[in-house]
C-alpha cells in the first residue's frame, strides 16, 4: 500500500516549503510521503535555508524547486500551503482530500547583514518547526497503537 502523500506550497519553493518538508518528514517517519512544490518556483533552495537546517540536525541540501504542475498527476491525500499567494493558486489535486493553510513570512525577503538574515531565517525555521513537528507526531499518533 503506497503511503499518503503531503503536498507542501508555497511561492518560490526555495524556503518555507523546504524548512516545512523537511520538519514533517523527519516527524512523521516513514508513514507519510512528503513533498513540496510552488506555484513560481524559484529553481533552487536558499543557502540559508539549506544552513538552518542543517544546525537542526536535518540535510534538505538535496531538495529540489519543483512547480506544483509537476504533482496534477498524482493522488494527493493532503494539501498544505504556507504561504497567501500558494494558497490563492493552489489547484485541487486528484484524491485530495484535506487542505490545510499555515501561513509564515518568508525569510528571503530578509534585508541585512548575513547575520540578520540568518536570524530571520532561524526564527521562521522554529515556528514552522512548531506546527509541523506537531502534525507529524499527530499522524503518528493516529497510526501508532
Amino acid at each position: 500500500m503506497s503511503k499518503p502523500v503531503v503536498l507542501i506550497l508555497c511561492t518560490g519553493n526555495s524556503c518555507r516549503s523546504h524548512l516545512a518538508e523537511g520538519f514533517l518528514r523527519s516527524a512523521a517517519g516513514d508513514l507519510l510521503n512528503v513533498q513540496s512544490a510552488g506555484s513560481k518556483p524559484a529553481g533552487y533552495v536558499h543557502p540559508l535555508a539549506i544552513q538552518v537546517m542543517q544546525e537542526v540536525g536535518i540535510d534538505i541540501s538535496s531538495h529540489r524547486s519543483k512547480p506544483l504542475t509537476d504533482f496534477l498527476e498524482q493522488n494527493i491525500d493532503t494539501v498544505i500551503t504556507v504561504c497567501g499567494n500558494a494558497d490563492q493558486a493552489c489547484p485541487i489535486f486528484p484524491g485530495q482530500m484535506r487542505r490545510y493553510h499555515w501561513p509564515f513570512e518568508d525569510p528571503a525577503h530578509a534585508t541585512g547583514t548575513e547575520v540578520e538574515k540568518l536570524e530571520v531565517f532561524r526564527r521562521v525555521r522554529d515556528e514552522i518547526r512548531r506546527v509541523f513537528e506537531a502534525y507529524g507526531a499527530g499522524c503518528r499518533a493516529v497510526v501508532t497503537p
